[in-house]
Parts: C-alpha cells; structure tokens; sequence
C-alpha cells in the first residue's frame, strides 16, 4: 500500500546540481521556488524509469523517491554525472504525509491538493488515511503497481499530475514523449474504472467476446485503477471473476 513508510530521500548538492537535473527530469526544476515538484525520470526511448517530488533545502535538492527504486535512481544519476559537480548522497530523514492544510515546512502535493502534504522535517503525519482509496479515486498511478518499465508517462496521466513540462526544453526521453503529445491521440492509458468483486494485481481485462482489453491493478470494493484500450472498453469487461464498467 503507498504510504509515507516506504520512501527514501536523496541528496543533490554541488554548484551544477540544478541544470544537471534539469537536463534528465521531465518538469521544469525551476519551478522548485514555488513549491514541491514532481517529474519522473525516463529511458532515452522514453519509457518510465522512476518518479519523484524534488525539492528545495538551502543549496540542496531533496528527491523524495519510492524505496524500490532509490539506489537504482542513485546509480542512474551517477551514470549521468560525468564531470559535473553534483555529490549525490542519500538522507536519511524520513517522509511524513498528511491531508488538509500543509503545516510549517511541509509541502502541497503538487500532483493534487487533495492527496495533502508531505514534510521531511521530522513532524508527524496523518497515520490512518487509506492512501491506497486516495490513489483510486484520483488515478494516481504508483511506482512498482501501475508504473513499470513498460509504461508511457502521458499514457499514465503524469501530464494530468503536473509530473511533465512541455516548454522546458530537453531531457532524456523528451522526444518520444513531445511526439506522443503532439502528434498521436492517446489510444491506451490509465482510468478509473468501477469493480465488481475483485482479481489479483496484473490480471488481464478482457471484452464478453475474450478479446484483450488492458490489465488491472490497484483495487478498492467499488473501483480500482486499470490499463485500458479505450477502443475495447465501451462495453462490459471482465477481468477473471470481477466485473468492470468504465465510463469515461
């Protein structure tokens, strides 16, 4: 279940810090002065790598990463350090999240006001909100559950999310993911859909007639997240025992 228990920070310092990261992330790092920022990191073909919220402490950049990938993202970030001056360091405070107002230094969700704050400074968060339930009912995808090295950023509604700038100019990715904008309509993403019963993580959404129609995922008793191919998913769906319905 997504929660606060389950990330990890990292540490950016160094006079080149900030351009070194504006160069590989998907938002625009400059706008770290007005809040927290979210933004993912991609393949060079433009398929999602990690996801994380950057900001602001001093001369340093925190990265509040999902704990399954912190020492990847580390390792890719020194990939791409070169001569830079960049230290990339782990930190070991942990992450707090709570809903409502953010108190003194903690930081607006800036993928939704309705997913609250998240504060490094040691306060206390709100420890019996179902993060999961928030999850579905605003189609957040989560690193390691919807979002996998298969996934497609915009197809997974990080533009939506305000995890992507179209007018920063360059990062890795960044050409696959302006083409998918620009020139395509989306035909597969992300929705919320609702539920009858329930099915494993992964399993396969299929049409009454058996044709494949996406994949799903995070579950609530009435709704849960899915994958879908938009074309086969204006009737009733199934997906093992579970019935879904989407309405767009």
């Amino acid at each position: 279940m997504p929660n606060a228990h389950n990330r990890r920070l990292l540490r950016l310092t160094g006079a080149d810090a900030s351009d070194f990261l504006q160069g590989l992330i998907t938002n625009d790092i400059r706008k770290i002065d007005h809040g927290l920022v979210y933004a993912a990191i991609l393949s060079p073909q433009g398929k999602y790598l990690a996801d994380f919220f950057v900001s602001k402490e001093g001369n340093a950049l925190i990265l509040d990463t999902d704990d399954a990938q912190t020492d990847m993202l580390a390792k890719r970030l020194t990939m791409y350090k070169l001569r830079a001056d960049v230290t990339i360091e782990t930190d070991p405070r942990a992450v707090s999240r709570g809903l409502g107002d953010p108190p003194n230094g903690a930081f607006t969700d800036p993928r939704n006001k309705a997913l609250g704050w998240r504060a490094y400074d040691g306060q206390a968060g709100d420890a019996d909100v179902d993060w999961l339930a928030l999850n579905v009912e605003y189609a957040v995808p989560s690193a390691g559950i919807e979002l996998t090295p298969d996934s497609y950023i915009l197809e997974m509604g990080l533009e939506r999310l305000n995890g992507v700038d179209f007018k920063k100019g360059c990062y890795v990715g960044q050409e696959v993911t302006a083409r998918m904008k620009h020139k395509t309509k989306l035909k597969k993403g992300l929705a919320q859909v609702e539920i009858t019963g329930s099915a494993p993580i992964g399993t396969d959404i299929t049409t009454e007639d058996g044709k494949p129609a996406g994949t799903l995922f995070s579950q609530t008793p009435t709704h849960a997240l899915a994958y879908l191919r938009f074309d086969r998913a204006t009737g009733p769906l199934n997906a093992k025992d579970a019935q879904i319905t989407y309405a767009p």
